[in-house]
């Protein structure tokens, strides 16, 4: 679609909302308007109080656009840029998965852990960490720790180091380039936050993930706007989705104290079989249930 002309906010607004519907768009005017907004860079009340306002023909063009991305299954937050996670804004690109609600509930599980040695300094290790957004909400809420994200793509860490700086934590947080499945863990004690320069075994408090936990046969079957632009190496957890619960589940015993606190977050179904694998290092092994009542969370704190 082409506009020529000027045109006014509000017609804008309806050509945006008209092209979702027929994209089968399951919230249209929510999205029609926030992709607006922020092109525009104003809030939602202004758009509803001005819209005999004239949109000059460059913008109308740009929102098309995005409006037309947005009806072939690109994800909104990669044509916005930005995503609320924990009450914070992250910046967000096709090199990271977009942050989920449901991965708060992991967040808030350490937390509350944390808020149990509230006078420690505790040392987090977040392994896969993406957009930073687990790392960077423990840093902001966690006042007394030093957190270590690790990731293995060079541009997810510029947008997780991004998010940091941006959310004002950039110093408690040390971003580290490395793949958990082929790295020996002798590698990790040396970014110990509290002893960078001394290899010590033990050295963290909690280990934290959300690894890829998609088995690889089914990440065809997954939505379009997932499967054709997140990362697929952050959704690919190998032939049955477990690759990552174990490694990390293994080389947790070399990192991690007894009393030492391990979560995960984990797929539909997988939180039984996540549970069981860590077995081996905790016999308190807890599963947390999301809003939806889906077993989401599994966390244990090792004592063998």
């Amino acid at each position: 679609m082409q506009i020529n002309g000027n045109i006014t906010l509000k017609e804008l607004f309806d050509i945006g909302i008209t092209s979702l519907k027929k994209a089968a768009n399951k919230a249209p005017v929510f999205e029609a308007g926030v992709m607006l907004c922020n092109l525009l860079k104003m809030d939602r009340a202004f758009l509803y109080s001005r819209g005999d306002q004239i949109i000059s023909p460059d913008v109308s063009a740009k929102y098309l656009e995005c409006i037309k991305r947005r009806s072939e299954g690109y994800p909104l937050q990669y044509i916005t840029g930005h995503q609320e996670f924990m009450s914070l804004d992250f910046k967000v690109t096709e090199d990271v998965l977009i942050p989920r609600q449901d991965t708060e509930i992991l967040v808030e599980t350490v937390i509350e852990h944390a808020e149990k040695t509230p006078d420690k300094n505790l040392r987090i290790l977040d392994i896969g960490t993406g957009s930073g957004c687990i790392a960077i909400s423990l840093a902001y809420y966690i006042k007394n720790c030093l957190v270590t994200a690790l990731d293995i793509s060079p541009d997810a860490l510029e947008t997780a180091r991004y998010n940091a700086q941006a959310n004002g934590v950039k110093d408690k947080i040390a971003f580290v380039e490395i793949d958990i499945l082929s790295n020996d863990t002798n590698v990790l004690k040396g970014f110990c936050p509290s002893e960078p320069q001394i290899e010590t075994s033990h050295c963290f408090d909690i280990i934290v993930s959300n690894p890829p936990y998609i088995p690889s046969i089914e990440i065809s079957l997954l939505q379009k706007e997932v499967r054709d632009y997140e990362p697929k190496n952050a959704l690919d957890g190998g032939e049955d989705g477990l690759d990552f619960y174990r490694e990390i589940i293994k080389k947790s015993s070399s990192l991690l104290p007894k009393g030492g606190l391990l979560a995960f977050e984990t797929g539909y179904n997988q939180a039984l079989a996540v549970k069981a694998l860590m077995g081996e290092m905790s016999s308190n092994v807890t599963i947390y249930n999301d809003l939806s009542g889906i077993a989401r969370v599994v966390a244990g704190v090792r004592d063998n």
